[in-house]
C-alpha cells in the first residue's frame, strides 16, 4: 500500500511548504482539496494547477486524489434545486481539477440527511435523500467515465448510507466502474467495525482514509492520533490485504496540534509505518 496524507492534516501553509514537509516526513503522496479559498478553487487556472503538479513532482510526491471541503456547503440532495445544481457543478470541477493534477480519484459526499457541524438544524427526509443522490450520481457517472476519474463516496457522519451493506447496494445501483467507495476507517467506529466494511465493500474501495477514534470520548472530540484510539489496525490491515487492496492509504488528521503543529505530520508518518509493517 502507498502512504499518503490529506492536506487538512497540515497547518496553514503554502502548498510548496506542504510538499516539503510531507516529503521530509516520509510520505509518498499528498491528497489535495478543492475549496472556496486557497490555491485550488473553482476558478484556479489550468496553468496554476499544472504549476502545483510540477511542484509536487519536484519533491517526488504523487497527487492521487482530490477532496473537497465545499461538499458540506452544497448537498446533492438539498431541497433547493439551485444548491443541488451547484453541488453537481462542484463535483464536475473536482473531476476537471483532478485530471489536470494527475489524480485518478475524487472524494464525494453522496448526500446528507443531517450534519451536526454543517447546516445546523437542516434535516432532509431519508427516502428523498436516497432518490435525489442516486439520480445525481447516475448523471455524474457519465462525466467521470468520460474523464477517466473515479468518484469515490466517503462514509461520513451524515446519517446516510450508515451500513456497509447499504453503501455497497447504493454503489451497485449507480452502476458504473467509475463510482466506488472512499473508505474512512475512523468514521465508522462509533457504530461499527471498519474490517466489516472492508470485507463487504471489497474491490469497490478506491481509496482509504486512516484516522483513529476513541469511542469513550464521543463526538468530534473522539478523533485522536493514529494508534491512540480504538481502531483495530491489525484487523484493518488483514481485511485490506484480504481483498487485495494495494492502493493509497491517506492519513486525515483533524484536528491538528495547537502547538508545534508540524509534529503531527512526523508522528503520523511513524504510526503509518508501524501500521503498514514498514518498521
Amino acid at each position: 500500500m502507498k502512504k499518503g496524507i490529506n492536506i487538512w492534516s497540515f497547518p496553514e501553509m503554502k502548498l510548496s511548504e506542504v510538499f516539503a514537509l510531507a516529503k521530509d516526513a516520509g510520505f509518498e503522496g499528498v491528497e489535495l482539496a478543492l475549496g472556496h479559498t486557497g490555491e485550488i478553487t473553482m476558478d484556479t487556472s489550468d496553468e496554476d494547477l499544472l504549476k502545483i503538479k510540477e511542484q509536487a513532482e519536484e519533491y517526488g510526491l504523487e497527487l492521487y486524489s482530490l477532496s473537497c471541503g465545499m461538499c458540506w456547503d452544497y448537498w446533492l440532495n438539498a431541497d433547493d434545486e439551485e444548491e443541488r445544481e451547484q453541488a453537481k457543478k462542484m463535483i464536475k470541477r473536482q473531476i476537471d481539477v483532478a485530471k489536470i493534477l494527475g489524480c485518478d480519484t475524487i472524494l464525494v459526499i453522496a448526500g446528507s440527511v443531517s450534519v451536526e457541524f454543517a447546516h445546523v438544524g437542516r434535516v432532509i427526509d431519508y427516502k428523498t435523500t436516497y432518490e435525489r443522490s442516486l439520480s445525481a450520481l447516475r448523471e455524474l457517472r457519465t462525466y467521470a467515465e468520460e474523464k477517466g476519474i473515479y468518484i469515490a463516496l466517503e462514509n461520513v457522519w451524515n446519517k446516510f448510507l450508515v451500513s456497509p451493506i447499504e453503501m455497497n447496494d447504493f454503489i451497485d445501483k449507480i452502476d458504473s466502474p467509475y463510482v466506488g467507495s472512499y473508505f474512512d476507517v475512523g468514521n465508522v467506529l462509533f457504530n461499527g467495525y471498519p474490517e466489516h466494511w472492508i470485507n463487504i465493500l471489497g474491490n469497490k474501495i478506491k481509496k482509504v482514509h486512516f484516522k483513529d477514534y476513541r469511542i469513550q470520548a464521543g463526538g468530534l472530540h473522539g478523533f485522536v492520533d493514529l494508534l491512540a484510539g480504538d481502531v483495530n489496525y491489525p484487523a484493518v490491515i488483514k481485511a485490506l490485504n484480504g481483498i487485495g487492496y494495494d492502493g493509497w492509504v491517506s492519513a486525515e488528521m483533524i484536528p491538528n496540534y495547537k502547538y508545534y503543529s508540524d509534529t503531527i505530520i512526523y508522528n503520523t508518518s511513524n504510526a503509518m509505518d508501524k501500521i503498514l509493517g514498514r518498521k
